[in-house]
């Protein structure tokens, strides 16, 4: 058995991303938290790993040519443990590139606009609607975007789980806090209860879920706490 991947992380959808796919890929890994409220992406030990000052990040002891690597950013973490692994990217070039495009859909914009929907909705100090109603809308686009994909396929990159499914779908699973509505998105919410029923997206993304402060999406308290209360 290979030594275990060590991994930088924080109970996030960035963070989740990771935790699932490592759940799903079945590889052994150890957990180092990085407290991002307390500032620990900026301690110095951290900053060689993550030169961005952002978890996720991993240190693969068995890396390429069987020496350790280090490893930050989501993306490039899901599209190498892939590749390590040989799962969950596609068997042939075509469906790699299907699940390259989204993945870079996911990375270039439904991460940075859900977390800018996050912020300027629930964390801002002051509100400011205009800021508020762009990153909603935005959101709410890609969202329609998701759903015409899911419409044409079980996945989103086709007929089986990918690493661009792990990628949407911690950002996609928290629509609530985001202030969207699954009503005229039912691809979508067919496509969220889907993997919700994985048993590795669940230990995924349950991963130190206790520390996560914000508990307001309602499919997480009822699956991770034990809350029955309806998702709706």
């Amino acid at each position: 058995m290979q030594d275990p991947i060590a991994l930088y992380y924080w109970p996030t959808p960035n963070g989740w991303k990771i935790s699932i796919a490592l759940e799903e890929m079945a590889l052994p890994y150890e957990v180092n938290l990085i407290d991002i409220s307390a500032g620990d992406q900026f301690a110095p030990d951290f900053l060689k790993i993550a030169p961005n000052n952002r978890m996720p990040a991993i240190v693969d002891p068995d890396g390429p040519g069987g020496t350790a690597v280090s490893l930050f950013e989501s993306g490039a973490i899901l599209q190498y443990l892939a590749r390590k692994t040989g799962q969950f990217y596609g068997e042939t070039e075509r469906q790699r590139l299907v699940v390259d495009q989204w993945l870079m859909w996911q990375m270039g914009g439904l991460g940075p606009m859900a977390g800018q929907a996050h912020h300027f909705l629930k964390y801002a100090p002051d509100p400011i609607p205009y800021a508020k109603d762009r990153y909603r809308a935005e959101v709410a686009r890609l969202y329609g975007v998701l759903d015409r994909q899911l419409a044409k396929n079980e996945y989103v990159a086709g007929d089986r789980m990918t690493i661009a499914d792990m990628a949407i779908w911690p950002w996609a699973s928290l629509w609530e806090g985001q202030e969207q509505s699954l009503e005229d998105k039912p691809h979508m919410a067919r496509w969220l209860d889907l993997l919700w029923e994985r048993p590795g997206v669940l230990a995924g993304r349950s991963l130190e879920a206790s520390r996560r402060g914000d508990r307001s999406d309602s499919r997480a308290q009822q699956v991770i706490f034990g809350n029955h209360a309806s998702r709706e």
